[in-house]
């Protein structure tokens, strides 16, 4: 079965690629690329994968280069390993070197500054998207047996621990692609054609987010314009010339449209926006539909889902915001939703808080996928998420495990230790702040430089939104790093001067 889901897919992707190549495919940075220009790119990446499952890195941008790459690599049947480089240069590097993958795929700055000469990885540089392509042979990796059933590894932070990656198969993309149908009133199978209307995507590729909505656009046939990065001006201007009847903003970009004080009439088009990766104050969403009239409809999903298996559509929100409000929806066709005890794992049925756990068909199997999050189930089904049983702080939709944060300014010779900490935040959801004291001897040093010290070992998102220094962080009785302490240190006023 795994080897026809893979083969559907790559024949649904040349499918639409062949339909009209000189039609309008992608919007970005102002101007049009062609289906056939990313048909151009497809094939000349799917004729550098030698076999079935071989992994090949793609350092992703929001650009059709990089479009092109994707839809290349799944057209040969290859496995896309996902390579960030939003978290910066030295990780990155890092990365690439622990994969020691046979082929990565990127633009020419990017692969000069990641994957200097001398590198094992055939290097293979896509400028522009329908362009001729560079290849730079490596000096030998051993491609080894490949993936042939995973469309993609994604690199998603763990829920306890560092960053990992998680293998998404082919079947899960064909899956989840039909369970979004969820948030359409037309649900029923669509012929093989191009679509008039043109979607708006601005979620980052490096996100399962923004390739679950391009891999969507693609396989419906639809023209879309692409965002290098989410702006209120620059989604706003998108929405208001094309017009879309759906949309997609993670609680951080609502609030930020939300406080933008938009013309009503500029987002008339928008029937509903789709918002998810992190919780969404219900106040919040009553605040944009009595703003723009546009009802937000939640979802719930982790990338290990490949996207939502919950959420809330058009017909539901009708019949049940007034009295479900706060909720996330109900469970996506061919998902089931559980509430468990943590420790016996026992079902607590509906109305009883406990451990989410999902069964979803997208993972090939019948088994239960136990998460982090605290939930609890109605006896409509409707699902409300609690709060989380790790120390994860979700920033924007973004993930931050606090150590990589607390060791980022540890390796700062002034600094001893470091706590990290999450702090509410109306916008963004939460941020991590941080506690740090020095070393008795060390070199005076400023908040504002360790700031600027971290942000070369750190993403943007997980770079602190304020650095503290302390005499010395409260300890426990066992002597770790009191965090209760220390949150409610940093929730008090900063001296001033």
């Amino acid at each position: 079965m795994t080897a026809s889901v893979a083969e559907g897919l790559a024949a649904r992707i040349a499918a639409v690629l062949a339909i009209d190549p000189s039609a309008d495919a992608i919007e970005s940075q102002g101007s049009w690329c062609s289906w056939g220009q990313l048909a151009v790119t497809a094939d000349q990446v799917a004729a550098r994968i030698e076999r079935p499952g071989t992994e090949v890195g793609v350092v992703l941008r929001n650009r059709p280069a990089s479009v092109g790459t994707i839809l290349g690599v799944l057209k040969a049947g290859g496995c896309v390993v996902t390579i960030n480089p939003g978290r910066g240069v030295d990780r990155t590097r890092e990365d690439l070197a622990a994969l020691d993958l046979p082929l990565v795929i990127g633009e020419p700055d990017d692969l000069a500054e990641l994957l200097p000469e001398g590198a094992r990885s055939t290097v293979v540089a896509v400028a522009d998207v329908g362009g001729p392509i560079t290849v730079r042979p490596g000096t030998g990796t051993d491609p080894g047996p490949g993936r042939p059933a995973i469309a993609v590894r994604m690199l998603t932070s763990g829920t306890t621990g560092p960053p990992k990656r998680i293998d998404l198969s082919y079947e899960t993309f064909e899956r989840v692609l039909v369970g979004a149908k969820h948030y359409e009133s037309n649900r029923g199978a669509e012929p093989l054609e191009l679509r008039r209307g043109v979607a708006v995507v601005n979620s980052p590729l490096a996100h399962v987010g923004g390739i679950f909505r391009v891999l969507q656009c693609v396989t419906d046939g639809r023209p879309f314009a692409l965002l290098d990065r989410f702006t209120v001006e620059g989604w706003v201007d998108a929405v208001r010339r094309h017009r879309p009847a759906t949309a997609s903003l993670v609680p951080t970009a609502l609030r930020m449209v939300l406080d933008a004080d938009l013309d009503p009439d500029d987002l008339s088009s928008l029937r509903s926006v789709i918002s998810g990766t992190a919780p969404l104050d219900p106040d919040d969403a009553d605040a944009f539909f009595t703003t723009y009239g546009v009802p937000v409809l939640i979802s719930y999903g982790a990338t290990e889902f490949g996207g939502s298996v919950a959420g809330w559509n058009i017909a539901d929100h009708g019949a049940f915001w007034a009295t479900k409000r706060g909720s996330v929806g109900r469970a996506h066709g061919g998902c089931d939703l559980r509430v468990v005890d943590p420790g016996t794992g026992d079902d607590l049925g509906a109305g009883t808080d406990g451990v989410l756990e999902v069964r979803a068909r997208q993972f090939g199997h019948d088994g239960w996928v136990r998460t982090t999050d605290l939930a609890r189930l109605d006896g409509d089904g409707f699902l409300w998420i609690l709060g989380r049983a790790d120390q994860a702080i979700i920033r924007g939709g973004f993930k931050i495990i606090p150590d990589d944060v607390r060791v980022a300014l540890e390796r700062h010779p002034a600094v001893r230790y470091a706590a990290v900490v999450g702090r509410e935040d109306r916008r963004l959801g939460s941020v991590p702040v941080a506690a740090v004291d020095l070393w008795p001897a060390a070199d005076p040093v400023t908040p504002e430089e360790l700031a600027a010290f971290t942000a070369g070992h750190l993403a943007r998102y997980e770079q602190p939104a304020e650095i503290r220094i302390f005499p010395e962080l409260p300890r426990t009785d066992s002597g770790k790093v009191d965090l209760r302490a220390v949150t409610a240190l940093l929730d008090e006023p900063a001296p001033e001067g």
